[in-house]
């Protein structure tokens, strides 16, 4: 399944926090919006994504910095 979902922690927006959406089958979802790195795996396993590769080399799409990235540089 992994050829085939796609997940992106989009960078952190004005208001705080990280949206994570995924690609799924053909599905897009908006997952939630996490403030620490704690949320994205209970985020994927609300979604039925247990088990998911969080590192920068999973499948996991970091945009704007990667896991350790949760404040907006001012």
């Amino acid at each position: 399944m992994a050829d085939q979902m796609e997940i992106v922690i989009h960078p952190v927006s004005p208001q705080g926090g990280r949206k994570v959406t995924a690609h799924v089958l053909g599905v897009d979802a908006d997952l939630g919006r996490a403030f620490t790195p704690a949320d994205v795996p209970e985020f994927l396993r609300r979604a039925g994504l247990e088990d998911v590769d969080l590192s920068e080399d999973g499948p996991i799409q970091w945009d704007g910095g990667g896991p350790e990235v949760w404040t907006r540089d001012i």
